[in-house]
């Protein structure tokens, strides 16, 4: 029993260290507090269950975790988009939904809103160093690190990436959002 109780003191460690980046890297993702809290708990979840198969970098599991959440954040995006197709085919059309007067409600959250959809649209490598670097603030280093590639080609594709941000989310950039 003992390697268990000092499993779970180092995690109860990780977690202390890194779950507010890890909520605020989520908050960033979704756009929403609630969801956050969720992915933070889900990212944990899958932390425990995966102890062993982390990858550090630079003795740092926090791009790990942050890979983990985007994983988490995009499988929830797209079950969520296959329950708004459904009630939409199941509500008539001249009723106001409820979830479109919540999300209307700040213009942060519209701005950031719009940010993550055009997060969604991107390539996946450039989606990656979107939600890598650019909401998740990750140094190129250590996104170079956990992708395998040079530090000039992080460097590259987040300049490629925020262009392309502009360009979607109509000069609203992860750097603009709150």
């Amino acid at each position: 029993m003992r390697g268990g109780r000092t499993a779970r003191v180092a995690f109860t460690a990780l977690f202390e260290r890194h779950a507010e980046a890890v909520w605020n890297y989520a908050y960033r993702l979704t756009a929403s507090w609630s969801q956050a809290e969720d992915l933070l708990s889900a990212t944990f979840l899958t932390a425990w269950r995966k102890r062993g198969d982390a990858r550090l970098v630079r003795e740092s599991a926090l791009p790990w975790l942050y890979t983990v959440t985007a994983n988490r954040a995009r499988t929830e995006w797209r079950a969520s988009r296959r329950a708004l197709r459904l009630v939409s085919r199941l509500t008539p059309q001249h009723e106001r939904d409820h979830a479109d007067e919540v999300a209307a409600r700040t213009d942060a959250q519209r701005r950031l809103a719009a940010v993550v959809a055009a997060v969604a649209a991107l390539p996946a490598s450039e989606r990656e160093i979107a939600q890598l670097c650019l909401l998740g603030e990750m140094p190129t280093a250590d996104a170079a690190a956990l992708l395998g590639i040079t530090e000039s080609s992080v460097r590259a594709r987040v300049s490629r990436t925020r262009a392309r941000l502009r360009r979607l989310a109509g000069d609203q950039t992860p750097e603009d959002t709150p």
